[in-house]
């Protein structure tokens, strides 16, 4: 016998089938452009109509400490509240000089990190290519970029300094500069093997690399954690930290420019204060970085009143103009005001036991289950990205592009 559904009821499951039509929805494929990407119109994700909320593994690595293996927000005793609004799917704010970690969300979520992975590519391969040396580019350097990459503008032909490199990889997110240096360093696949090495070796357990640049593929990854380990790591070399706190500069130029060198700006806009962006007081620096799959992703290191903080920014989800910067500069503002008040929810020694004992702070979702591997029930195979361009704004490749079906700039 069927029961007689009521008018209410029936309107209720018309409903929420359409909802359901409309996550399912397949979205389009982006295309690749030289500006930013604008924000989608339609709803807030977890709104009805809108897309299913991203949601962190149940499990994750607790790599530093049990408390940064749990879902949600974990903030230790007698720390200020937290800023309002935040919607970043992960992100970590540590003392770089002690290894704290004063709060963090979803701190070993393994999410796309886009040109933020730049960061590992410089711990690994700063230290083993001669800083005096310099490149004749052969179109076989450039060989394997993908379309519609971020670009500085190097040109085959062309004999390069490692440090006008190195300067195209950190202010304009160029690919090109780093299939350049990953040439000099015995190609793109020994420089791939070298970064996984060298993330293991600082801890960074959620990371799996298949690209140098940050260019999406399948299955690579990081977390705000390991991206809070590669700047920290990074700031202890005084190239590094020269390069990523370099808000402008001159290029060697090319035949476009008849020889002569041409300006660039860091495409770090906390840093150089281009397009609105106000500068951080105390900014040293860090990296930035967008494509489609990953979102805008962002790691800042910064000095105020004798203490230095590595910040780390993933995916915020509200869909505003230069939303990553914003949160960014809130979580600076409030690490600076936490630092040497608030009991501590990890560290970032991961040789080293945790400061803090998981039970000091707060989780705002569940205790997750503990898993060393970084990233738990989501697994390698279960990131699916399609192929498009690594962080950070610059001349895009366009000889390369060959009708690129879902690319994206690398513009954030």
């Amino acid at each position: 016998m069927r029961l007689p559904i009521s008018p209410q009821v029936r309107r209720a499951l018309v409903a929420l089938t359409a909802t359901a039509v409309t996550a399912g929805t397949a979205v389009g494929p982006a295309v690749a452009s030289g500006h930013p990407a604008k924000p989608p119109k339609s709803a807030t994700p977890g709104a009805p109509g809108g897309e299913a909320k991203k949601e962190p593994p149940a499990a994750m690595s607790q790599a530093g400490g049990a408390q940064l293996g749990k879902p949600g927000d974990q903030v230790g005793a007698g720390a200020p509240a937290l800023p309002p609004g935040l919607s970043a799917l992960s992100w970590v704010v540590a003392d770089a000089d002690t290894g704290q970690v004063l709060a963090a969300r979803n701190a070993h979520w393994p999410l796309p990190p886009a040109s933020t992975l730049k960061m590992l590519f410089a711990d690994t391969v700063l230290p083993g290519v001669p800083h005096d040396a310099s490149r004749k580019v052969g179109d076989e350097d450039l060989k394997g970029m993908g379309d519609g990459s971020s670009a500085v503008g190097i040109v085959p032909g062309q004999t390069y300094k490692v440090p006008d490199l190195w300067r195209g990889v950190f202010l304009r997110s160029g690919n090109d500069a780093v299939h350049v240096l990953s040439a000099m360093n015995g190609g793109v696949d020994k420089t791939v093997a070298d970064m996984q090495k060298k993330a293991e070796s600082l801890g960074a357990k959620d990371t799996h690399v298949l690209s140098p640049d940050g260019y999406d593929a399948p299955g690579q990854v990081s977390s705000a954690y390991d991206l809070a380990l590669f700047l920290r790591s990074g700031l202890k070399n005084k190239d590094f930290k020269e390069y990523c706190g370099t808000a402008s500069a001159e290029f060697p130029g090319g035949p476009n420019t008849k020889g002569k060198p041409f300006g660039i700006s860091n495409t770090n806009r906390m840093l150089s204060g281009i397009e609105g962006v106000a500068k951080y007081p105390g900014l040293i620096g860090g990296k930035n970085g967008y494509t489609t799959n990953a979102g805008n992703t962002l790691a800042e290191a910064a000095q105020r009143d004798g203490h230095t903080l590595v910040v780390t920014v993933m995916n915020p989800q509200e869909a505003k103009r230069d939303k990553v910067y914003t949160e960014m500069r809130q979580l600076l503002d409030w690490g600076f005001t936490a630092v040497g008040r608030a009991t501590p929810v990890g560290t970032l020694d991961t040789a080293a036991p945790a400061s803090g004992d998981g039970k000091a702070g707060t989780a705002t979702g569940a205790a997750a289950g503990s898993s060393d591997s970084g990233l738990g029930a989501l697994g390698w195979a279960g990131i699916g990205a399609a192929v498009v361009v690594a962080g950070g704004a610059g001349v895009l490749v366009l000889t390369r592009r060959k009708k690129a079906k879902s690319q994206t700039d690398a513009v954030i």
